[in-house]
């Protein structure tokens, strides 16, 4: 089965298709798996996970690993071109400054009327005949509503894109409302741009996409 983001035609200005050069396994990747980083104006290393930031750019694999090695073996000052401060906590920033750009897009989504809420709602939206292409799930969500929207993608024979990385205090907080648990988005720029960024997070918390008998954890959430 394919998810609803691959019926649809990329967005060419999110798709990662561009590629860079990570300064820490010097590998050629798309930016889908990159993070890039920037020098402020104190000299300081900072994430730049819109990559908008003025300067020279230096892009690390979207992963703790490489962030804190980059980080510890002075790779961004080699690559700066110059000494730049790099703080042992920067992999934990640059986690918080994806998860803050997702809580945006999300925020983005309701104003626009893109984002469904609330289990029920989310239940229904999966069994009827265009679903949504991305369900957003609290980590901390119980299993018996997972199995349940799971019963109702399948069902309707999709496979959305399934973002459980965020907890309900995090999505409560940027929704404006209490207990948020399960949303999902229409197919659209602002979903596949959550996408983008939830590939990128994956290398610093787990997205837990749903996974069940005769459908393997490699397909889950699969954008092509």
């Amino acid at each position: 089965m394919m998810t609803l983001l691959e019926r649809q035609a990329p967005d060419p200005s999110m798709d990662g298709s561009r590629e860079r050069r990570c300064i820490v396994s010097g590998e050629i990747l798309p930016e889908g798996r990159l993070v890039r980083f920037a020098v402020d104006p104190e000299g300081q290393v900072v994430p730049d996970v819109e990559a908008k930031l003025p300067g020279r750019g230096m892009w690390v694999r979207a992963e703790r690993k490489a962030v804190e090695q980059a980080a510890a073996k002075g790779l961004f000052s080699r690559a700066a071109g110059e000494t730049v401060k790099a703080d042992a906590g920067l992999a934990s920033l640059t986690e918080a400054r994806l998860v803050e750009r997702m809580l945006d897009h999300l925020g983005l989504a309701r104003r626009a009327g893109d984002l469904i809420l609330g289990f029920d709602q989310v239940e229904r939206a999966l069994r009827a005949p265009k679903g949504p292409s991305v369900v957003v799930e609290a980590a901390d969500a119980a299993e018996d509503g997972q199995r349940k929207l799971q019963a109702a993608a399948r069902s309707a024979g999709i496979v959305p894109f399934v973002i459980g990385a965020l907890t309900s205090a995090e999505l409560s907080l940027a929704l404006g409302r209490s207990n948020v648990v399960h949303a999902a988005l229409k197919s659209g720029r602002i979903a596949e741009r959550l996408v983008f960024d939830a590939g990128r997070l994956n290398g610093f918390r787990p997205l837990r996409p749903w996974v069940w008998a005769g459908f393997s954890e490699g397909e889950a959430g699969k954008t092509g």
